[in-house]
């Protein structure tokens, strides 16, 4: 069992090994959440590499009672990845790749199906992607998807159903395709 308050200690003080532990379960999920807003693996990976060393950057402020690195992270890594996308280069179009065996897919192939919940999570507004990606993907409670994205748990709460709602009626037509 791993001893988060005295890792956190030891990194505030400026040990390498305690913040690489603590942030290494974090990786996975920070990418994940950095590609929701970004929609580019490369960039979701380069944002949260950026974001990991500003987190070790300003470990040493991080508040005493603090037990968790997740939400703090996460922020960092939501923040860097909105910068990112506000930069000059996000203007560029880019041609998208394209999916392999997209044409053949049947109706009950699980690539089709991500394809469309992709195409419905893409008509969402930008917050209430991050908040399904962050509980639903990510697995957080609903206080610290709040903390990630600075809303109340009963915002967040409020948001995620309407954002779940929003979502049936592209996916009922799929079904009735």
């Amino acid at each position: 069992m791993i001893d988060h308050t005295a890792l956190l200690d030891r990194a505030r003080s400026g040990d390498v090994t305690a913040f690489e532990m603590l942030l290494e379960p974090l990786v996975e999920p920070a990418c994940q959440l950095a590609y929701a807003i970004l929609r580019d693996w490369q960039e979701a990976e380069d944002a949260t590499q950026e974001a990991a060393l500003k987190a070790w950057r300003a470990v040493a402020r991080l508040r005493d009672g603090t037990t968790s690195l997740r939400p703090w992270y996460l922020t960092i890594v939501a923040n860097e990845a909105r910068s990112r996308r506000r930069g000059r280069w996000w203007s560029v179009i880019r041609i998208a790749e394209p999916r392999a065996g997209a044409s053949e897919a049947g109706p009950e192939d699980q690539a089709s199906l991500r394809m469309d919940l992709d195409r419905a999570m893409r008509r969402l507004g930008e917050t209430d992607r991050l908040i399904l990606t962050l509980h639903f993907y990510l697995d957080m409670p609903l206080d610290e998807v709040g903390k990630v994205l600075r809303l109340s748990p009963p915002a967040v709460k409020s948001r995620l159903y309407r954002a779940a709602r929003s979502l049936r009626p592209a996916l009922r037509q799929r079904e009735t395709a």
